[in-house]
């Protein structure tokens, strides 16, 4: 997917990029690979995967949420910013906070949003757990991309996630986890309010993205350690 593609099929997605989106994501493309040089970010490294797996999967979370009527966005486990700094990139307006509990992808992070001159982003190195205790309820949306099973994401995300907001999981396929996490989402106060399933343009890999809804709010004790989220899920 060269950028030309990137543009068209984003419009078939409903968002049209202008060129000054166009430049920062390929600014943001050689800050990445000019920075996995010297560590790991992303084994995609390929100017047209980059903009097919990285850049347009990012934006195809707008299949299931409109972002346009959002106001907050915390994505957590981004790694090299995926989803959230593509879509602050693209949506301006919206404030985005970025997790990840690796302190160098952090430092990388906050670099690129000062390069492109970003402004109410921030990259935050905290475990998403430790994260989600002292910002309960705060996001409209709240994101994950290929981070961890869908037992676990709920009860680190959906604390974060304000009420009738939504936590959005973004999967490959997803059958098995979405069917053990029934009784997770009764205790988290929430249910699944879309499922959608496509295919990536070109490659036809599976993407899935699940939108949760908070229903209510949720009990202070969740998230717990992540030893005992691991251990055992709800």
């Amino acid at each position: 997917m060269n950028e030309k593609t990137f543009v068209e099929y984003a419009l078939k997605l409903g968002i049209k990029i202008e060129e000054n989106k166009l430049r920062m994501l390929d600014r943001y493309y050689e800050l990445l690979v000019e920075k996995n040089k010297v560590m790991n970010l992303t084994n995609i490294i390929e100017k047209d995967d980059v903009y097919l797996k990285h850049f347009y999967d990012s934006l195809t979370i707008s299949m299931v949420c409109d972002l346009n009527s959002k106001e907050s966005l915390c994505d957590i486990g981004t790694g090299a910013g995926f989803p959230g700094l593509v879509l602050k990139i693209i949506y301006p307006h919206l404030k985005v906070v970025l997790v990840d509990s690796l302190d160098k992808r952090i430092k990388f992070l906050s670099d690129v949003i000062k390069d492109l001159g970003l402004e109410n982003i921030e990259a935050i190195h905290v475990r998403a757990e430790d994260y989600a205790k002292t910002h309960r309820d705060y996001y409209d949306v709240v994101t994950s991309r290929a981070v961890a099973r869908l037992s676990i994401l709920t009860e680190l995300c959906l604390p974060l996630t304000k009420v009738d907001g939504y936590f959005i999981s973004m999967k490959s396929h997803a059958k098995d986890e979405i069917n053990e996490i029934g009784k997770n989402l009764v205790i988290l106060n929430s249910k699944i309010d879309e499922i959608k399933t496509f295919s990536l343009p070109f490659e036809d890999s599976i993407r899935t993205l699940i939108r949760i809804k908070k229903e209510r709010l949720i009990d202070k004790k969740y998230p717990r350690d992540f030893k005992e989220i691991k251990r055992k899920p709800l």
